[in-house]
């Protein structure tokens, strides 16, 4: 992936902080690059006592709100977690991860993807280093806690299309699957793919991560910076940011969106 200009790093005071994410313009945030500095973002906040996937995380300083996102770093390790607060997206970015509810097991490795809803008791293992991207949303209803897999054969289903004023290029083809949805619609997971396009910069009234299965995505946000994201690539569009889309080839991707309602 090739960034022009990176986003500053966060090396402000906990007083100076708030002021500046008001501040600064919204944009787009390579995940990867986020997961493998150790410089960036902020520890979690959880106590030493709780379990580890929950206590070794570090957040992206986004602006306070139902949405969260970082990254969880293991080692290898194991643990149990009791109760799930909210519903949360998770890729592996490195090594693979094991989870384990009642009789059911499930095994990410890279580039995989999972959503472990509110209310979900499990227990986990890494046998080696691990990094797991997530995006949490704090606010959805509880399910029956079973954890979801990111469907790897998608059935997809054509959907809708950018606004025709928005776009530079024949209207493309659009298709989707929904895996997850939270109970009060505003947290989204699933599969999309589209032939190319390019639109002009849109207000994003929504957080989106997504990992690129297939193609690649040129972003420019309003401040100029602009950034190629291609195969295998993770990256979070900030609500609020305002970008345009350039692609020029068929692009598959997996997302997690919240949207308010």
């Amino acid at each position: 992936m090739k960034i022009e200009q990176a986003l500053p790093k966060a090396d402000m005071s906990e007083m100076q902080r708030p002021a500046a994410l008001a501040n600064r313009p919204r944009s787009f945030i390579d995940l990867k690059a986020f997961a493998s500095d150790a410089s960036q973002g902020a520890a979690s906040p959880a106590s030493p006592d709780d379990d580890r996937f929950q206590s070794s995380r570090r957040f992206l300083n986004l602006t306070p709100g139902p949405v969260s996102a970082g990254v969880i770093t293991l080692g290898e390790d194991r643990g149990v977690v009791s109760y799930q607060a909210a519903d949360e997206f998770v890729i592996v970015s490195e090594g693979s991860i094991s989870f384990t509810q009642a009789a059911r097991a499930l095994t990410l490795n890279a580039g995989d993807s999972a959503v472990i809803p509110q209310g979900a008791k499990f227990s986990w293992s890494t046998q080696a280093p691990a990094s797991v991207i997530f995006m949490r949303y704090q606010g959805g209803q509880g399910t029956d806690g079973t954890i979801v897999p990111i469907d790897s054969a998608p059935q997809l289903e054509p959907s809708g299309a950018p606004l025709a004023e928005l776009l530079l290029t024949p209207t493309p083809h659009c298709r989707n699957q929904t895996d997850h949805r939270s109970l009060d619609g505003k947290f989204t997971c699933g599969t999309w793919d589209s032939t190319p396009y390019h639109r002009v910069a849109m207000s994003y009234g929504h957080y989106e991560l997504m990992h690129l299965l297939e193609g690649s995505v040129t972003f420019v946000d309003e401040t100029g910076r602009g950034a190629t994201f291609s195969r295998g690539d993770i990256f979070l569009v900030e609500q609020g940011a305002r970008c345009s889309w350039e692609s020029r080839e068929h692009v598959t991707k997996v997302y997690a969106i919240y949207r308010m309602a």
